[in-house]
């Protein structure tokens, strides 16, 4: 997924709960809910976290050093992974104390009007956002479950918003439930019962894009379809014997190592073996953009397997 398409979704979703946030402390304040401050809390922590999702995307992009030579990619995994563990610290624990303790002092919402109304209007700006997200996320989606294409996407940015956002709709339709409900059933319990359910909603979206992003972050290799592609460009290569090894690594969502242990004809020359190299490279990269480096190996496989067996001895 393009950088400038991952940028539209986290700068829409940062512009609006910015705003949104300030909007809903002050109608928690107002009205005393305990659910519509789990929302102000809830709009708070994901304005932060889309501020960290661009400083991740910021750092992600420098280029190599010395000391950091495949560059500095995995950056932008870490920083989608402390998304996800702010998201379950301050969102849900934050949520579920303030429900608990609304549960435990329960009482009636003032103006609930005010609270309609901004839990109205952020209904249909989370949806919009939503669908910037869906949108942007579709396009690498192709037939897979939305639950597959999340977990085969390398690019944590779209997905995080996209998960953010439908957590940001199930709350904002709790609220209002509760809020509705308690007022309705002369029930202001309800309207703690509301927040535990957010608090609920936002530590399983954590779990799930905490889950995600340390697969990332501890080195998630290619699509099981690209990794067979690779493998059959380097076997339709005249002089290529056989595939003993192949190893790939995303370092990023477009930034991708691979590593290849060829065994190659006895009888081939040095010259002609680097030809047949070269010549690969430019294949696999032609065929598979977000690869960046090729590193290919001239091994027999018998060699291959000592080394194997020397190593896990």
């Amino acid at each position: 997924m393009a950088a400038h398409g991952s940028k539209l979704v986290i700068f829409a979703a940062l512009g609006g709960n910015a705003l949104i946030a300030v909007t809903k402390f002050g109608a928690a304040w107002y009205t005393g809910s305990a659910a519509m401050l789990s929302e102000a809390i809830h709009s708070m922590v994901d304005t932060g976290n889309q501020i960290l999702l661009l400083h991740g995307m910021r750092q992600a992009a420098k280029p190599p050093t010395p000391t950091h030579p495949f560059g500095h990619g995995l950056r932008l995994y870490f920083w989608a992974f402390v998304v996800a563990v702010l998201i379950f610290g301050l969102g849900a624990g934050l949520s579920i104390l303030e429900g608990l303790e609304k549960i435990e002092t329960p009482h009636a919402v003032t103006d609930a009007y005010v609270n309609y109304v901004v839990l109205g209007l952020g209904i249909l700006f989370e949806s919009s956002v939503w669908l910037i997200a869906f949108k942007e996320f579709r396009k690498s989606k192709g037939n897979r479950s939305l639950l597959g294409a999340v977990h085969g996407s390398k690019d944590p940015t779209v997905f995080t918003v996209l998960f953010e956002d439908t957590a940001a709709v199930l709350g904002l339709t709790v609220a209002f439930l509760g809020i509705a409900l308690g007022q309705a059933l002369d029930l202001p319990v309800l309207d703690g019962v509301a927040s535990l359910i957010i608090g609920a909603i936002l530590a399983v979206t954590a779990g799930f894009l905490a889950y995600e992003c340390q697969s990332l972050l501890t080195g998630e290799g290619v699509d099981p379809m690209v990794r067979d592609s690779i493998r059959r460009i380097a076997l339709a290569e005249a002089g290529v014997v056989g595939v003993n090894e192949l190893l790939t690594m995303h370092f990023g969502p477009r930034d991708v190592l691979v590593t290849l242990s060829l065994d190659f004809e006895d009888s081939l020359l040095a010259g002609r073996v680097e030809t047949i190299v070269s010549g690969m490279e430019e294949r696999i990269k032609a065929a598979h953009p977000e690869v960046t480096r090729v590193f290919i190996e001239a091994q027999s496989f018998a060699a291959h397997r000592r080394a194997v067996r020397s190593a896990a001895g």
